[in-house]
């Protein structure tokens, strides 16, 4: 009976240890019979075995004083969790991370009342009143709202899709690239951000994406005229309708995330309905005061710098913030120099808005941004011989190359909530933007024959002479070389208005979307060609031309459109009709090269008229909440130009899909099918052809593919401390002429019935696998891309009609030291892989090689 006090006692330490860990008890258990099996079993020396429960009862009676917090953070619409998120209590030194699956935890934290603050790139923060007693564990599960959602009345996003959450109510294929996916890489490229995404054709140029080709789902990809690019919500090519050709493009760097639409549901984002729409949304204003700053060091003398500041009052709500970005270039210029560029782009928001409260709510944002760039970037490629020798050599010819760019932004935005189910958006803004991209165009043998550069280095032999100018040997003629200005100066600006409204009958819900908009843009082409000699390797001017004398004119679009698209829900059924109107008057006046003060002696005027309805439908059904299957039709639609005669690009587009998403598994198959009636295609010297900018028919063609993308987590547990997440993104295309002509298009020549359409990768392949702790990220990105035409044609492809193909290797790491500080690498191209991406503008042109950039970043 003797051991009862001992045994009274080690039930009192229990009750005293259960707030504390397990191991700890365990612990404190062995360390206890430890002491006691070192005394004589048949004798026990009490006084000494309660001297030792007497020091282990104050231990724990000490431990007992504090608290400790736990928790599961996840999405608000979903049970998705939230990594990486920072969670302290404000004013004190407590804080800590979520794992790969949304937990985290807190100790020893005295009692008290404190304010727990969770925060995470692309989310709302949120802040929680918490009290603690001695001994307690709190435990809390806690869910982020996206700065996408719209869920009160004091939110106005410029998200098209409704980010992660909204996705799946969309009838139709539509992706989301969130801030989290950016992080990632820290990417200043967009056509390396874009690679998660299936359906997308991409044509690199220069490697670092400054002025991207991009296609969807086979539109085309030269200089991405022939898809909708917005900022958030607003118009952002140079002049979308006249010119939009994207010589301009946002800034990735800036960018919270990125939605591309495709399918019957981006009808309501033309004027391009063709492939698909990309909204690029821009750093929101935040709730409570809060900045970045960012910086960025590496290969080739490459220098990236993100910073912004921002607040909320109650009425009044602020943004400053500016990117900049340089190079030094990773070609090298014969008799040497800078191929690279610099790239400063800022932006300021300021908000104003009535009592959250009140009747009806209204804000108005006001938006400016200005972007400036220089890059000495050439079209002047190589010859396949030159190339296999140094794929990063550029010839003395492209020395004088040099694009100076400079865009300004300006949006006023007036949102009202008249009630729950309704709201009105408003936009007025404009843009301009004026470039001067002086480039070697041409080049005069000693006979006195000029050659354009693409035909000169697709075969030299055509002028032996001329080709060893370009390459540096002295000239016989003071004007052997013509370097054009192909200045031009652009705006483009309109109002737009976008009406929702919600209600329900019944067991039915309804949502109507009207949106109309008012345009107008303009390029003004005003250039010149200066005349240059070759004098051992330098070229020198002999001969400056008078401005206006290569090229006069003004073309200018004028475009109404209005759309209406309506929601209706019955149960596990989603139907989404729509229809678009647009009316545009494309008007030209040439005043010729004669003609430099445009008095108008010899000005010529053209102009077309077109005006279109364009229907749509998208269906959805859930088969569970897992698992859905949508399928939609669209007419396709992409504005002529100013020709009389030239007919709109029209075709009809067809996808059907399934989406499934449960836990950590996600994956969606998407089958598309495009048939045109009449393909436009666009005379681009970026495309190889002779810069006329002209628009011209292509006759019938079909685009059909299949777009695939599943992620799964390795390591899916709730309790795991790792994450290991994997995706796989494959993209199958097909893209075939249905008729035979003659093309005054240099870039496609005579065309056979049966022809493949240049530049589409039959075959692209992502894999994408990261490894996320609390503390640090590890990230690889691989891409595979199949050989290219670079030519219409059928059968084997060329050698010397052809792009590589190559897969390219890409690895970030990121180590949190601090929740507000965390150290950053990245590597592109890890292998240092060589492999040709074009034959265009002129001569072949290499991918980038291997590159890195290390640096820090700071959010507070």
């Amino acid at each position: 009976m003797k051991p009862a006090p001992l045994h009274h006692s080690l039930q009192l330490i229990d009750k005293k240890l259960k707030p504390i860990s397990v191991m700890t008890q365990c612990f404190t258990y062995l360390h206890l019979f430890r002491l006691i099996l070192n005394n004589k079993l048949n004798s026990l020396n009490m006084r000494y075995v309660f001297t030792v429960i007497a020091a282990m009862f104050f231990i724990v009676q000490a431990a007992a004083q504090t608290a400790s917090v736990t928790g599961f953070i996840t999405h608000t619409d979903s049970l998705t969790p939230i990594a990486n998120a920072s969670v302290f209590l404000q004013g004190t030194r407590h804080g800590t991370i979520t794992n790969g699956k949304g937990n985290f935890r807190m100790a020893q934290i005295p009692p008290g009342t404190y304010q727990l603050q969770v925060s995470f790139l692309g989310y709302k923060p949120l802040s929680r009143k918490i009290k603690l007693a001695a001994g307690d564990t709190l435990r809390l599960n806690l869910a982020l709202i996206e700065t996408t959602q719209n869920l009160n009345t004091v939110n106005v996003t410029s998200s098209i899709t409704g980010g992660n959450s909204g996705i799946k109510d969309i009838p139709g294929s539509a992706y989301y690239i969130s801030p989290k996916e950016i992080e990632k890489f820290s990417y200043t490229d967009i056509n390396r951000t874009l690679r998660a995404v299936p359906g997308i054709n991409i044509q690199e140029e220069d490697g670092f994406g400054l002025r991207p080709n991009i296609g969807l789902r086979g539109t085309g990809v030269e200089r991405s005229s022939k898809i909708t690019v917005m900022e958030d919500g607003v118009l952002m090519a140079p002049a979308p309708y006249a010119a939009p050709a994207a010589y301009y493009f946002p800034t990735i760097g800036r960018m919270q995330a990125i939605e591309i639409l495709k399918g019957s549901s981006q009808i309501k984002y033309g004027p391009y309905t063709t492939g698909g729409a990309i909204n690029l949304i821009s750093t929101p204003i935040p709730e409570q005061f809060s900045g970045r700053m960012h910086l960025l060091g590496g290969s080739y003398g490459g220098r990236n710098l993100h910073a912004y500041v921002g607040n909320a009052h109650k009425n009044v709500a602020y943004l400053v913030e500016t990117f900049q970005y340089k190079s030094n270039g990773f070609k090298v210029l014969d008799r040497g120099g800078n191929t690279g560029f610099d790239k400063k782009d800022y932006l300021a928001k300021l908000k104003i808005n009535t009592n959250p409260d009140a009747k009806i709510y209204q804000s108005l944002t006001f938006k400016v941004g200005q972007t400036q760039e220089t890059s000495n970037e050439t079209y002047l490629g190589l010859t396949q011989r030159d190339f296999q020798e140094n794929p990063y050599r550029r010839y003395a010819g492209s020395q004088e190359d040099v694009i100076t760019t400079e865009q300004t932004q300006i949006s006023l935005t007036h949102f009202a909530k008249f009630s729950k189910n309704l709201e009105v958006t408003t936009t007025a803004y404009r843009s301009d933007f004026h470039r001067n991209w002086y480039k070697l165009d041409k080049v005069k043998d000693s006979t006195g024959t000029k050659y354009g550069i693409a035909e000169l280095l697709k075969d030299p032999s055509l002028s032996p002479d001329a080709f060893n100018i370009i390459t540096g040997a002295s000239s016989a003629n003071g004007d052997a070389l013509d370097v054009k200005a192909n200045n031009r100066t652009y705006y483009a600006q309109g109002v737009q208005s976008v009406l929702s409204f919600l209600f329900n009958t019944k067991a039915i819900s309804h949502k109507v979307d009207f949106g109309i908009r008012l345009h107008q843009d303009q390029v003004d082409r005003f250039q010149w060609v200066d005349e240059y000699a070759m004098d051992g390797g330098v070229m020198e001017l002999t001969t400056a031309g008078v401005k206006g004398t290569e090229s006069n004119r003004i073309e200018t679009a004028n475009a109404f459109a209005s759309y209406i698209q309506y929601r209706v829900n019955y149960g596990k059924l989603t139907l989404t009709p729509g229809l678009r109107y647009e009316n545009i008057f494309i008007e030209r006046q040439d005043y010729g090269k004669s003609d430099p003060d445009r008095t108008g002696t010899d000005l010529e005027q053209r102009s077309n008229q077109t005006d279109v309805f364009i229907p749509g439908m998208g269906v959805d059904y859930k088969f569970t909440k897992h698992l859905s299957a949508f399928g939609g039709v669209h007419k396709g639609f992409s504005p002529p130009g100013s020709k009389e005669g030239t007919q709109p690009e029209k075709s009809i587009n067809y996808e059907l899909g399934v989406r499934y998403r449960k836990n950590a598994f996600s994956a969606q198959a998407v089958a598309f099918y495009s048939d045109y009636d009449n393909l436009l295609g666009t005379d681009l010297t970026a495309a190889g052809g002779a810069g006329t900018n002209q628009l011209f028919n292509g006759g019938a063609v079909v685009t059909q593919g299949l777009e695939l993308q599943a992620g799964y987590d390795l390591l899916a547990s709730h309790s795991a401390s790792f994450s290991l997440p994997v995706s796989v993104v494959y993209t199958l295309t097909d893209a075939t002429f249905l008729s035979s002509f003659e093309s005054d298009f240099e870039g496609w020549g005579n065309v056979q019935k049966g022809d493949e359409l240049p530049y589409f990768a039959k075959n692209q392949l992502v894999i994408m696998l990261g490894l996320e702790h609390r503390r640090f990220n590890i990230n690889l990105s691989g891409k595979y891309l199949d050989e290219m035409r670079t030519e219409p044609g059928q059968g084997d492809l060329l050698p010397d009609a052809k792009t590589d193909a190559y897969f390219v290797l890409d690895a970030s790491v990121s180590y949190r030291a601090h929740r507000n500080i965390s150290l950053f690498a990245n590597v592109t191209n890890i292998s240092d892989q060589m492999y040709i991406v074009a034959r265009r503008p002129a001569g072949v042109r290499p991918g980038m090689p291997r590159a890195f950039m290390v640096g820090l970043k700071a959010d507070f």
